[in-house]
């Protein structure tokens, strides 16, 4: 995928990580960009171990598995960063 393509799939898979998991929204669209986008890449490692395959182009099984890779990333974030 272009560069571009990974900025829009990692903003709309940050955004409904955001949406998905509750608490505090603090974080600016630049980080909303960057947990979308490892988000993308967590995902992509996870489906590919699960035998999901892999994130190519942009469709919707792209965008959910980078969703679901941006979840587990803000999830981890948020249970690490609790005081």
């Amino acid at each position: 995928m272009g560069f571009l393509t990974w900025i829009v799939v990692g903003l709309i898979a940050g955004l409904l990580a955001k949406v998905i998991i509750p608490g505090a929204r603090n974080e600016g669209i630049i980080m909303t960009i960057v947990i979308g986008i490892i988000g993308a890449i967590l995902g992509g490692y996870v489906g590919s171990f699960f035998g999901f395959g892999e994130i190519s182009g942009f469709n919707i099984k792209t965008l959910l598995t980078a969703t679901l890779g941006a979840v587990i990333l803000l999830a981890l974030q948020r249970m690490f960063a609790k005081k």
